[in-house]
């Protein structure tokens, strides 16, 4: 995964941050994943977010 941001997060501070960009996220379902899971995730989800700025511009 390289050098990111929330390489260094707690699994808490990794769900709240997943919570913000997916609303629909539900903080107990994400509590049930590994912090390497969260992690993927949250890239993913930045990943989709960065396309959809790149998109809309």
């Amino acid at each position: 995964m390289g050098d990111k941001g929330y390489e260094n997060m707690s699994k808490r501070e990794l769900i709240d941050c997943i919570c913000e960009i997916n609303k629909s996220a539900k903080a107990d379902f994400l509590s049930k994943f590994s912090e390497i899971d969260l992690k993927d995730y949250l890239e993913h989800l930045m990943e989709l977010d960065l396309e959809e700025i790149l998109v809309c511009a």
